[in-house]
């Protein structure tokens, strides 16, 4: 199968070295390029591609803001001429970055990296914009920024009209309402308890009885999430036999 390839990137002649790169490895489809952040967007929406390739330091607006701007986001490798930009490119949990100009060695490298990625993760195409438990999503908090797979997070919770998500440690808030989110998630992992609050059924330990008919779910990370009188009747069903 064919690994389906976006360039954004501003340099004309950059994008014309990263084609030169791609043409050597006969598994990836260059199924587009873009020069700036909107067009790239747009072209991310009609392609649905498995792999990015993005640079950092683009006029008006940067690599990290087109992140900021889609709800699924490819499989990403950072291309950038600033040193500077490679440390934070890990903190969006970025597969690989690659340093300009690009030569043909670090460039494989970071492809082999992409197809490890992809070996596990591919899925039958389906007529639905849910996301899937590999999904990745990009969330950006202050100065902290994170690609995370969907399947990783604990559960997310009302932060008034914001969404905090737990996952590992990490507690930062997603700029969009729970109903947003849960709009996007996928039904057979995550249930909404209350609410405030919605949970991957992947990280519950132990389920309790609880007051009134209600249940309190023990997560794997210590949380404990009271589940609504309402919403304990359709867990039970969900989750029974």
């Amino acid at each position: 199968m064919k690994i389906r390839a976006v360039i954004v990137e501003d340099s004309r002649l950059a994008r014309n070295e990263l084609k030169e790169l791609i043409k050597k490895h006969n598994e990836i489809e260059l199924v587009g390029e873009a020069e700036n952040v909107d067009m790239g967007f747009e072209l991310i929406q009609k392609e649905r591609p498995d792999l990015l390739f993005l640079d950092i330091n683009m006029p008006e607006k940067d690599g990290f803001e087109l992140l900021e701007m889609l709800d699924e986001v490819p499989i990403t490798v950072f291309t950038t001429a600033f040193d500077e930009y490679a440390i934070k490119s890990f903190e969006y949990n970025a597969l690989d970055y690659l340093l300009k100009p690009i030569n043909e060695r670090r460039f494989a490298m970071a492809f082999e990296k992409v197809k490890m990625q992809l070996s596990g993760s591919q899925e039958e195409t389906v007529t639905t914009e849910k996301l899937s438990e590999k999904s990745q999503i990009f969330i950006k908090d202050g100065e902290a920024c994170w690609l995370v797979k969907v399947g990783d997070i604990s559960h997310f919770e009302i932060v008034g009209n914001y969404t905090r998500v737990f996952f590992e440690e990490k507690k930062p808030l997603l700029y969009k309402s729970l109903n947003q989110v849960e709009e996007k998630l996928p039904e057979q992992y995550f249930f909404r308890a209350n609410r405030q609050q919605i949970v991957n059924t992947n990280f519950i330990e132990n389920v309790v009885p609880w007051f009134n008919g209600k249940l309190k779910l023990q997560m794997k990370n210590g949380e404990e999430i009271e589940v609504s009188r309402r919403q304990s009747y359709i867990f039970k069903d969900k989750m029974s036999l």
